[in-house]
């Protein structure tokens, strides 16, 4: 990948690659995880205590390849389970039914089953060797015959374990390859010697796509993406330009909801239904109820919180505030660390002036208040109900129920002063040129 962050910790739809493979597991009926790492030890315990809190994790010392990276785990597969998973940290993509899949093969009287794919360009993939149904062996590109290469199902690197022959059969691995490394897929070989029934199940392509560079990263979250608009979509969810919508791991968005062009959501996003959420719009940590309208070119920010029928209209940022119901923010406004009460209007230009440089302070607007354009709230401060406060106002005091609050200096005006104010110029300007 060349980063110094770990490889299986890049993210994709905003969450660590290896997260996706972990709720994979659990979405396929997995209970317990076991975490094998090596590079970047410290990096991977601090993620995973946010994506898979109650792992057993492992270290494996010296890379002495994917066999001895599975018997780090021994301790975990000792416990007596029934079926061991053993999957990668770099394949995002891996779908539960595919796990499901290998598993229902060791229901079926497998001691190993392994998940393959099929490709049309098999060339530099582990090629799967069956008869008559029966998984013989997995041979390396470089190790196969002539009439081997021309085999198109190939190894995806995933299988499913027996738990009463795991350990029996991943120490029977040896290490007399030119390597001197051992091979997970050598416990193929090793079963059918043992008379065990060895078999293997078909994945898609997508399914089992590894990630080793940041291209490869990049065509990850574009099927992630796709498998994402496609979901919504079919969950009653209208995508004006599917292809421009980007959405994180846990974004949820009720039916009727109407999402225009290049809109993206980062994490924590909840759209309740009939909502509609303009073009270039961007949301994160951001709660919005039914029948709200966000945008165009608006931001939701981390614990903005809108209610039933509230709007906030284009260049409007709302950062920790929730925005009552039928509230509205139309235009080019800041809203920070404030309630905004049910049915109040917030002009164009407003900004809610929450930090002094060491400290955040809120604002409390009851319901049904007016704040004119081109107005600042210095918080703390309240406005009450039906409270109307002028356009261009400094405010810097609380304001009554249903009173009107001025902020501002008086305007002077001086009639005929503009023209001696531009002669005064022109002249000041003639003389300077003279002089040069």
């Amino acid at each position: 990948m060349k980063s110094a962050k770990p490889k299986v910790l890049h993210e994709i739809a905003g969450l660590p690659m290896v997260a996706h493979v972990v709720r994979a597991a659990a979405e396929a009926g997995g209970t317990d995880i076991a975490l094998v790492i090596g590079h970047g030890a410290d990096a991977m315990r601090k993620s995973a205590s946010a994506f898979a809190p109650g792992a057993n994790i492992y270290v494996q010392e010296q890379r002495l390849g994917t066999g001895h990276a599975v018997l780090a785990a021994r301790e975990a597969m000792s416990r007596g389970y029934d079926d061991i998973l053993v999957m990668f940290g770099d394949t995002p993509l891996v779908e539960a039914s595919a796990l499901a899949a290998a598993r229902q093969g060791l229901a079926d009287g497998n001691a190993v089953t392994v998940v393959g794919f099929r490709t049309e360009h098999p060339a530099g993939y582990g090629r799967l060797i069956e008869s008559d149904g029966v998984l013989q062996a997995i041979r390396e590109d470089r190790d196969c015959t002539e009439e081997e290469r021309k085999i198109q199902f190939c190894n995806a690197g995933l299988m499913a374990i027996a738990g009463s022959q795991a350990l029996e059969l991943l120490d029977k691995i040896g290490n007399t390859n030119a390597k001197g490394e051992y091979y997970l897929t050598d416990i193929v070989e090793i079963a059918n010697a043992a008379g065990l029934k060895v078999g293997a199940t078909e994945a898609s392509f997508d399914s089992v796509l590894g990630v080793n560079s940041k291209v490869e990263l990049a065509a990850a979250e574009a099927v992630w993406q796709s498998r994402k608009r496609r979901a919504v979509m079919l969950a009653g969810v209208t995508l004006l330009a599917p292809e421009t919508v980007f959405f994180s791991y846990d974004t949820e968005i009720g039916a009727d909801t109407v999402i225009g062009q290049n809109v993206v959501f980062g994490p924590g996003v909840t759209i309740a239904g009939n909502a509609i959420i303009h073009a270039f719009s961007h949301l994160e940590g951001a709660s919005v109820a039914s029948h709200c309208e966000v945008g165009p070119y608006a931001r939701l920010r981390p614990g903005a919180d809108l209610r039933a029928k509230a709007k906030i209209g284009n260049f409007v940022e709302v950062k920790k505030a929730v925005i009552e119901e039928g509230a509205k923010a139309n235009h080019f406004s800041y809203i920070g660390d404030a309630r905004i009460g049910a049915g109040s209007n917030i002009g164009a230009g407003t900004i809610f002036c929450n930090y002094d440089g060491y400290g955040k302070f809120f604002t409390d607007i009851a319901e049904n208040a007016f704040i004119g354009s081109n107005s600042s709230l210095v918080a703390p401060i309240s406005i009450g109900a039906g409270a109307y406060v002028a356009t261009g106002s400094v405010v810097t005091e609380n304001v009554p129920e249903d009173a009107l609050a001025f902020g501002r200096s008086r305007q002077t005006t001086l009639p005929g002063k503009a023209k001696q104010l531009r002669q005064r110029r022109a002249d000041a300007a003639a003389k300077a040129k003279a002089q040069k």
